[in-house]
């Protein structure tokens, strides 16, 4: 993949935190990686090994969880963490207008607006990390530690307990 290929603010970002050699480690997906089994599925590794940026609204303000792939919020566990009244699922819209991405595409950081950032501790479960970058049809690989520092994230656990 070429840099002209990859999403020109996430590119842009990358320069800014000086990793513009990973835009040569963007992976493209025609036929999409969207959600994160879709993701795996197009890499070739495990669900847990793809980092989902999910956009949330804490009491009507945008914050951004980091999660693998095989686990769901808490959105619970999520209220206490923020301290918020109420945490809810913002509309498309409003994920666009926050990171300046389409749903299924946001990236970890190169966001338009500046965002709150948690980072589920599950995520360092793994080596390396694979996310969405800037499309729904693009994505990188990172470890997860320097992918949460880039970030500017909080560890925090806001998955769903597993039986």
């Amino acid at each position: 993949m070429t840099a002209t290929e990859v999403h020109p603010r996430f590119a842009e970002a990358l320069r800014d935190l000086g990793l513009g050699e990973l835009t040569g480690h963007v992976r493209h997906f025609p036929e999409g990686a969207r959600t994160a089994a879709e993701a795996a599925a197009a890499v070739g590794c495990e669900l847990g090994q793809i980092c989902k940026s999910l956009i949330f609204a804490a009491d009507g303000v945008p914050v951004l969880v980091l999660l693998d792939g095989s686990s769901r919020v808490d959105v619970e566990r999520l209220r206490r963490e923020l301290g918020a009244e109420k945490v809810t699922r913002p509309r498309a819209d409003v994920v666009r207008e926050t990171t300046g991405y389409a749903i299924g595409g946001v990236p970890p950081f190169g966001h338009r607006t500046r965002t709150r950032v948690l980072a589920d501790r599950g995520l360092l479960a793994h080596e390396v990390v694979w996310a969405a970058a800037g499309t729904p049809h693009t994505v990188f690989p990172m470890d997860p530690k320097t992918l949460v520092t880039h970030a500017g994230g909080t560890l925090v656990d806001v998955r769903e307990p597993t039986d």
